[in-house]
């Protein structure tokens, strides 16, 4: 199981799964993806009103003991959440009962907070709305302004990133007229936020560094403020896949203050620290990041910051094979999560252990655990975990040895990938939509506001009737010229948003990584081939059509070994040799991951078995190079003609004839790679053999129902999986 930030690899050819907002923008579930740490509007606002408390300055005369009293009690909560929480309880109950409602309100902020790190959640919600209440009742600007923004990620929620926006603007008059820092600080936080939402990550940094300068205007905590920002910079350019800036936010971050002044917030830069560290293949220093606050959280007794450690500390032990002590560190996690009642939190130890089992050779006990956590990731509608849980579970089978089970997981993964892939493109086309639809709507409401300032200057100004009618006129004008400028503009976002549909078009057919075709491109054009008619069918069993199914050889070693960057390389340059023998009126496409299709139309058998030759040699008699690394790369494949062997297509249509050459690529598979295997013809009757063919090519050749062709790879080493 990964995190939001890190995923096993960085190339192309890993899925990337959607994030969930929380305060810091994607505050992780750090590990070597999933989302499994998600974070509910209750811990935003907890964290928020911690944010507030670090930033206001507020102290009043007649109350300086008092808040010099609550100053000391968030040092001591900094350095010992239990010491800080002990002292804040008794200072809370012992305030008079005619205390200033202002320090009653810090109290209620910063105790939130202590509560929320304790792993009193039921608390926690208890005193933010203690806050909430308090704050209207003594109408506390600052206080409302704060709630206000808060309700922002609400809105999120609810409505969408374009509505989330419209009541951030219409905060802003008043975030700019309030004197404290502090709310221009969370306001600023929460823009950033929803900007790295929306994917426009240089306004999101433009916002955290102005956060950074508003911190050295802070009359307290100037120290605890800047550590926090130089965080959240950390974890956006994790999400921006610029793991080198990540850790050099983290070094400005640690160069501000160290465990000692704020071990809360070190935590936090620590397992930021490790990912990036992670994503970077430098494992043996991620995992002592991981330690490190593993230790602090352990001392402060922070039970939150402890299970996210041993969460990740079991990933990284996966990274590094060691199965022992990932499963080890897995049983702590889960022991934690289950006491603090995080189902997601449950659920990612439970596929960490999983695979821990899986790799000592317990498979049907790892099964299990990982099959228990499936089963939570898609009752809660996460697909982008379950597509990559998917895959990992599919390479534990494939380690295994269990070929069929492997098959069955990557079959499932390609479906769901296809699911996301349609999702995530009608919601691009929605987002774009929206942003359109909401600025229009800006206008109309502006247009609108001027129509009604006249009507109540004429009834106000009757007088002035002659004048007003002038002004009316002139406005009309004014309205009239501005209609028309909306009017190009509205046409000109409808023309941007043609083109986008465009490109989003030529996308959902082309593969991103290699250009060649996609599967949705191959299913389109089989659903648009004309049947072969009666007076076409001779011709179609002279030179039927064929299809050879391609996968290479050991793409997870080379992964692994080398890196997801230069798997990527290889399968670019896979995809450029393949070009290089087919005929141009083949078609050639990535079927996903590392496996391609060519669909050869109207080839005799002699050609497809040349055609399969060139492509063996193509990519297996010449090694691929990347800088200065030189890498054996082999492919194994199946072929079938369609029709197949004179049997009717009503019978056995494509995807059937599909179906039995991804058998006939397995079958190459587990007789050593580096080959292909084709179906000539059968020696039986279709009705005897295509009932066994379709579900077990190995037992139908066995029977004698079927011919096969083998074609042998170029000879090289064999490549170590």
């Amino acid at each position: 199981m990964q995190s939001q930030h890190e995923q096993r690899g960085q190339g192309e050819n890993h899925m990337r799964h959607p994030f969930k907002l929380t305060l810091c923008v994607d505050n992780k579930k750090l590990s070597a993806s999933s989302d499994t740490k998600h974070y509910s509007l209750l811990q935003i606002v907890v964290l928020g009103l911690l944010l507030f408390l670090m930033l206001s300055a507020q102290a009043e005369s007649e109350h300086e003991a008092s808040m010099a009293r609550l100053d000391a009690i968030q040092a001591a909560a900094d350095k010992s959440n239990d010491e800080g929480l002990r002292q804040l309880i008794e200072f809370k109950k012992n305030l008079p009962a005619d205390a200033d409602p202002k320090l009653r309100l810090e109290t209620l902020s910063l105790l939130s907070g202590l509560y929320y790190d304790a792993g009193k959640g039921s608390l926690s919600k208890e005193t933010v709305n203690e806050f909430t209440a308090l704050a209207k009742k003594m109408r506390d600007q600052d206080a409302l302004l704060l709630i206000d923004i808060f309700d922002s990620f609400e809105i999120l929620e609810k409505s969408g990133v374009a509505e989330a926006f419209i009541h951030l603007d219409k905060l802003q008059a008043r975030v700019l007229q309030s004197s404290s820092i502090g709310v221009q600080i969370r306001y600023r936080n929460t823009l950033a936020s929803l900007y790295s939402i929306s994917h426009k990550f240089d306004e999101a940094l433009k916002q955290y560094l102005e956060m950074l300068k508003l911190s050295e205007l802070l009359p307290k905590r100037q120290v605890q403020a800047r550590m926090s920002t130089w965080s959240a910079i950390a974890n956006l350019y994790l999400q921006m896949k610029d793991p080198e800036k990540a850790l050099n936010a983290t070094t400005e971050a640690l160069a501000v203050s160290s465990a000692t002044i704020a071990p809360k917030i070190f935590i936090e830069i620590s397992i930021s620290r490790g990912v990036a560290l992670s994503v970077l293949k430098r494992n043996d220093e991620a995992l002592k990041e991981y330690q490190s606050a593993l230790k602090i959280g352990r001392e402060e007794n922070l039970p939150y910051t402890v299970a996210l450690a041993l969460f990740n500390i079991a990933d990284q032990y996966l990274i590094k094979k060691d199965f022992k002590r990932a499963e080890m560190y897995a049983r702590d996690a889960m022991a934690k999560s289950q006491a603090l009642e995080d189902n997601w939190g449950i659920a990612g130890a439970k596929v960490n252990l999983g695979f821990a089992l899986g790799g000592q050779g317990k498979i049907a006990q790892g099964a299990e655990l990982v099959n228990q956590s499936l089963e939570f990731f898609k009752k809660s509608h996460a697909n982008t975990d379950v597509e990559m849980i998917l895959g990992e579970f599919s390479h534990m089978y494939e380690d295994a040895g269990m070929y069929k089970e492997a098959l069955a997981l990557v079959r499932e993964q390609q479906k769901l990938s296809d699911e996301i892939f349609r999702s995530d493109r009608a919601k691009a086309v929605a987002v774009l939509q929206e942003q359109f639809d909401a600025e229009h709507r800006k206008k109309q409401i502006e247009i609108l506001a001027k129509d009604n300032a006249l009507k109540d200057a004429d009834i106000q100004n009757h007088r002035l009737q002659q004048i007003v009618a002038l002004l009316a006129s002139l406005v009309a004008l004014l309205a009239g010229a501005f209609i028309y400028v909306l009017y190009r503009r509205s046409k000109k976002l409808n023309e941007q948003l043609q083109e986008v549909n465009l490109q989003l078009e030529f996308h959902a057919v082309r593969d991103p990584l290699t250009g060649l075709h996609n599967r949705r491109s191959f299913i389109a054009l089989m659903a648009a081939r004309p049947g072969r008619v009666d007076v076409e069918r001779r011709e179609a069993y002279v030179n039927p059509d064929c299809m050879i199914l391609l996968d290479i050889d050991h793409f997870k070693h080379i992964n692994d070994t080398w890196g997801h960057a230069v798997g990527d390389v290889v399968l670019k340059e896979v995809a450029t040799r393949l070009r290089n023998v087919v005929r141009d009126e083949d078609m050639l496409m990535r079927w996903g991951g590392e496996e391609f299709l060519i669909f050869s139309p109207k080839s005799n058998p002699e050609q497809i078995t040349s055609l399969v030759e060139r492509v063996l040699r193509a990519v297996g008699e010449t090694a691929f190079t990347s800088s200065e690394i030189s890498i054996p790369v082999t492919v194994t494949a199946g072929f079938i003609s369609v029709p197949f062997s004179d049997v009717p297509e009503e019978i056995c249509d494509w995807e059937r004839a599909l179906q039995i050459a991804d058998m006939a690529l397995y079958l190459g598979k587990t007789h050593g790679r580096n080959r292909a295997y084709g179906l000539s013809r059968l020696l039986v009757s279709h009705e005897e053999a295509i009932p066994t063919l379709t579900h077990d090519l190995a037992a139908a050749i066995k029977e004698n129902m079927v011919e096969v062709i083998e074609v042998l790879g170029p000879v090289q080493e064999p490549l170590v999986a």
